[in-house]
C-alpha cells in the first residue's frame, strides 16, 4: 500500500543542529535557509565606459550564476530560501524596477556580449518568478492551496506592482505561460482582486497628473474640449522645458504600455477595470492630451533631432495602447458576454451601444479608434447577435464615424469602403462596408501636416515603423505558423474550400479570419474574390537552385571535395603529425635548395666578349636579356628626381630666431644672446660638417649636466628608499619607518592568492553587497 503524499507545508525533516545532535524542523524553517548573497541589477550603460560595461558584465554574471543555483534547488531547499532570503527578493525587486522595457532597448547599442548576459538574466529572472508562482511542481512536490496562498501574500513574493511589471517586461513571446501563472495566482489568493481594486484608483490618478502637468482639466466624456486651469500660470505642452516634455511623455507610454500588458495578459481583471469607469475617462483622456502633445512635438524647436524622434515613436506608441485598452475593455466586458450567449445580452448590447454614443464627441478619438477597430465590425456582429437591434441607432453612430473622419480632414485607409449617402447608410450597408475594411496601422497625426495630397506620410512619422495590423491582432503579413493557424482555423469550419483561395480572401480582409468566414457564409465577398475557384489550391512555392550548383570555389572537384565525391581517400587525411614520421627528417630535407641553386647558378656567370665561331648564327651567342640598341628613350628627358630636397639640406637650415620684440632684457643684453646664438650655430655646423657621429660619452656628460640643472632648478629630491625593516624591537619606530610598513599592509594583497577570497567578499570589495 503506498503512503499518503504530504504537502511541503506538513512535512517535518531530521538535520543535525549547531551541536551536533539530530533535531526535527518543519520543512520550511529559516535554519536550513542556505548563506549566499543575491546582488542587486543595474541596467546596461548606455554609451558607457569599458570600465562601466565590464562592471555591469561581472554583476550580471554574478546573478544568472545565482539564480541558475537557485533554481536547481530541490523544492524545499528552493522555497526556504525564497521565504527566508531578504536578498534573494532585493535582487528580484530591482530587476522588475530597472530593467529596460521594450522601447528602451530598441534605440539602446548593445554589445554581443552586453545583449547575452542581459537575456541570461531575463531569461533567469523569468523562470524565478514561474517557479514561485507554481503551488504543485509534481505529484510529490506541492502546497496546500490555501497555506500557498497566505505564504505568498503574507511575505509579499507578488503583489499588484510586481505583477504588472512582469507582465510588460515577460508578456511578450510568454503570454501563455504569464497567464497561467498570474491566474493561479488570483486563484490560489483572491485577496489580489481586493488589491487590485484598491490599485485602481492610484491608476486613474496618473491620468489626472499628467492632466495638471499640461494645464488641462477633462471633465468625463462628454466634455467637448479640454478646458485650461490657470493658463497663464500653469505650464503647458508648449510653454514646458524640453526635460519636463520628454518626462511626461515617457511617463504617459510606460503606464499607458502596462496597463494593456496587464489586461492583454490577463483579461479577468478588465472587469475591475471597467467597475472604476476606465471606458470613461480613457477616451477625454486622449482627446484633451494627444493633440497638445502633437503639437508641441511638431513645431517645438529641438536641438537633438534624436530626441524628436524618440518622442514621436512614444506618443504615437502611447496611443495605440490606449486605443488598444478601450478596445480590450469593450470586448470582455461587452461584447464577449453577447457571443457567449450570456443572460441580460440585451443589457450588455445596450452598454455597449451607450459607450460607442459616447464617443461621438472625442472626434480625433474615435477616428483613431475606428482607423484600427471599425465600429462597423462590432456592430455587424452585435446584429447577428441580436437581430431585434434598432437599425436607426446603428445607421447614427455609423454616420456619426463619417462625420467624425470629415471633421478632422483625414481619409480612411484604402480598404475602408463607404457608402455612396451617409444620409441613406443603413445598419446593414455599414456592416458590409466595415467588413471590407482593414486596418492600415496606427497613425496619430492629423493629414494636413503629416500627410501629403497623395496620402504620404512625411515628417518625423515616416520613421516610425508601426507593423500593421489585422482586427484579430495579427501582423500584416502574419508570420507562417499564424498562417497555418488561420488557415486551419477556416477549414475546420469549411473543409470543402480550397487554400488557395482561403489564402486570397486572407491577404483581402487583413487576415481576420472571422472577417473571411462571416464573408463566406452571407456570400458578402468582394468582387475579385468572386471571380476565383473556390477549391483553388495553393500555390507550389518554387524551389531554390542549390547554392553547391552555382558556387565557385578554387577547390571544386579536386580529390577532397566531398560535396561533389562519394569517396574521398581518407589515407590521405590525417591530424596532426603522421604515424612513425619524425619532423626532424621533414626540417633536415633540403631538397628544395638544390632545386633553386641551379636557378641562381646562372646569374653567376658574367660575359664580356662572347666569341661567335664561323657560321654561327650571332643571335644565338646571346641570350634573351641581353642589351637592345631599340630602346624607347622617348622619356629621358624628363629629369625624375632633380628637383627633390636632399636629406642633408634639413640640416641645414636656419634655425628658428625669437624676435628681438618679444624677447626680454636690455639691449645688450639681447645683442650678446645673438652673438651666443651664432657662436653656437657655427660650433654646430662645424660638428655637422666635420663629424658624422658625435661622441657618446660627450653627450651622456651634456644631459647628466641638464638633469641635474633641472633638478637644482625645480628642488625634484630623489625618491627616497622604503624601510620597513626599522629599529629593534623596544626602541620605537620612525615615522618612516611606520608610513612604510603601512604602505606595505595595504598593497600586500596586489600580488597575493586572489582566489583564498569567498565570493562574498570579492562582492563586498566591488561595492556590490550594501552596507
Amino acid at each position: 500500500m503506498a503512503c499518503a503524499r504530504v504537502p511541503l507545508d506538513e512535512q517535518q525533516v531530521t538535520e543535525p543542529g549547531p551541536s551536533g545532535k539530530e533535531r526535527t524542523l518543519p520543512a520550511l524553517h529559516p535554519d536550513r535557509k542556505e548563506e549566499r548573497c543575491f546582488v542587486p541589477y543595474t541596467p546596461p550603460p548606455e554609451n558607457g565606459s569599458p570600465a562601466e560595461v565590464e562592471e555591469f558584465l561581472e554583476r550580471a554574471k554574478f546573478i544568472a550564476e545565482d539564480l541558475e543555483w537557485l533554481l536547481a534547488l530541490p523544492h524545499d531547499k528552493f522555497w526556504c530560501q525564497v521565504v527566508f532570503d531578504e536578498s534573494l527578493q532585493r535582487c528580484l525587486d530591482s530587476y522588475l524596477h530597472q530593467a529596460p522595457r521594450g522601447l528602451d532597448l530598441a534605440p539602446l547599442p548593445l554589445s554581443p556580449a552586453v545583449a547575452d548576459v542581459q537575456r541570461a538574466v531575463h531569461r533567469a529572472v523569468f523562470l524565478t518568478f514561474l517557479r514561485m508562482a507554481t503551488h504543485k511542481e509534481s505529484k510529490d512536490h506541492f502546497f496546500t492551496p490555501a497555506v500557498f496562498g497566505e505564504i505568498i501574500y503574507d511575505n509579499f513574493l507578488f503583489d499588484i506592482p510586481k505583477i504588472l511589471d512582469l507582465c510588460v517586461l515577460f508578456g511578450k513571446g510568454n503570454s501563455q505561460l504569464l497567464h497561467k501563472m498570474i491566474e493561479n495566482i488570483f486563484t490560489q489568493q483572491p485577496a489580489y482582486y481586493n488589491d487590485l481594486d484598491e490599485t485602481l484608483p492610484t491608476i486613474l490618478q496618473v491620468f489626472d497628473t499628467i492632466l495638471n502637468k499640461c494645464g488641462l482639466r477633462c471633465e468625463g466624456a462628454a466634455a467637448m474640449e479640454p478646458m485650461k486651469l490657470n493658463a497663464q500660470k500653469q505650464p503647458t505642452a508648449m510653454s514646458m522645458n524640453l526635460e519636463e516634455l520628454a518626462d511626461i511623455i515617457l511617463y504617459l507610454c510606460d503606464s499607458t504600455t502596462t496597463i494593456h500588458a496587464f489586461l492583454d495578459t490577463f483579461p479577468a481583471a478588465c472587469s475591475s477595470f471597467h467597475s472604476h469607469g476606465f471606458l470613461s475617462r480613457l477616451p477625454s483622456f486622449y482627446e484633451a492630451v494627444v493633440p497638445d502633445f502633437e503639437k508641441a512635438i511638431r513645431r517645438r524647436n529641438f536641438d537633438d533631432k534624436s530626441l524628436q524622434e524618440d518622442l514621436w515613436t512614444r506618443l504615437s506608441h502611447s496611443c495605440r495602447k490606449v486605443v488598444e485598452t478601450t478596445h480590450l475593455l469593450l470586448h470582455h466586458t461587452c461584447l464577449q458576454p453577447i457571443l457567449e450567449g450570456q443572460e441580460n445580452m440585451h443589457t450588455f448590447a445596450e452598454e455597449l451601444l451607450q459607450y460607442f454614443t459616447s464617443f461621438l464627441p472625442e472626434k480625433r478619438f474615435l477616428v483613431d479608434y475606428d482607423e484600427q477597430f471599425p465600429l462597423a465590425d462590432d456592430i455587424s456582429l452585435l446584429q447577428q447577435a441580436l437581430p431585434v437591434i434598432d437599425e436607426t441607432r446603428t445607421s447614427y453612430l455609423l454616420q456619426g464615424v463619417e462625420s467624425a473622419w470629415d471633421s478632422t480632414g483625414r481619409r480612411r485607409p484604402q480598404g475602408h469602403l463607404q457608402s455612396a449617402a451617409a444620409s441613406s447608410l443603413s445598419a446593414n450597408q455599414g456592416a458590409a462596408g466595415g467588413a471590407a475594411a482593414s486596418s492600415d496601422g496606427f497613425r496619430p497625426q492629423e493629414v494636413d501636416e503629416s500627410r501629403g495630397e497623395s496620402g504620404e506620410l512625411r515628417g518625423a512619422e515616416a520613421m516610425i515603423n508601426v507593423p500593421q495590423r489585422g482586427n484579430n491582432g495579427a501582423a500584416c503579413p502574419v508570420s507562417s505558423p499564424e498562417l497555418e493557424s488561420l488557415l486551419s482555423c477556416i477549414r475546420d469550419l469549411l473543409p470543402d474550400l480550397g487554400e488557395g483561395f482561403l489564402l486570397a480572401c486572407l491577404q483581402e480582409y487583413g487576415y481576420n479570419s472571422e472577417l473571411v468566414i462571416n464573408n463566406i457564409l452571407e456570400d458578402r465577398l468582394a468582387p475579385n474574390l468572386e471571380k476565383l475557384d473556390r477549391a483553388m489550391p495553393r500555390p507550389v512555392k518554387e524551389e531554390l537552385p542549390a547554392v553547391l550548383n552555382s558556387r565557385s570555389n578554387v577547390f571544386d572537384d579536386d580529390e577532397f571535395d566531398v560535396f561533389r565525391r562519394d569517396q574521398v581517400d581518407m589515407s590521405r587525411i590525417w591530424k596532426g603529425r603522421r604515424k612513425g614520421e619524425d619532423p626532424r627528417e621533414l626540417l633536415n630535407d633540403k631538397q628544395h635548395i638544390e632545386e633553386q641553386r641551379a636557378r641562381y647558378r646562372t646569374y653567376e656567370t658574367v660575359v664580356d666578349e662572347v666569341v661567335v665561331e664561323a657560321g654561327e648564327p650571332a643571335g644565338d651567342a646571346y641570350d634573351l636579356d641581353a642589351y637592345d640598341d631599340e630602346y624607347d628613350d622617348t622619356y629621358d628627358m624628363n629629369q625624375v628626381g632633380a628637383n627633390d630636397l636632399d636629406g642633408d639640406s634639413l640640416l641645414s637650415r636656419r634655425p628658428f630666431t625669437v624676435p628681438q620684440v618679444l624677447r626680454k632684457g636690455t639691449k645688450a643684453e639681447v645683442e650678446e644672446e645673438q652673438e651666443d646664438d651664432e657662436d653656437e650655430d657655427a660650433s654646430q655646423n662645424q660638428v655637422n660638417r666635420d663629424q658624422f657621429v658625435q661622441d657618446p660619452a660627450l653627450l651622456r656628460e651634456r644631459a647628466e649636466a641638464r638633469r641635474a640643472a633641472m633638478q637644482q632648478k625645480k628642488g625634484v629630491r630623489p625618491e627616497r628608499a622604503g624601510n620597513v625593516v626599522g629599529r629593534p624591537k623596544g626602541q620605537g619606530q620612525t615615522l618612516e619607518t611606520f608610513l612604510d610598513r603601512r604602505k606595505k599592509e595595504a598593497n600586500k594583497n596586489r600580488v597575493g592568492n586572489h582566489n583564498r577570497r569567498s565570493m562574498a567578499d570579492r562582492k563586498r570589495n566591488k561595492g556590490m553587497i550594501p552596507s
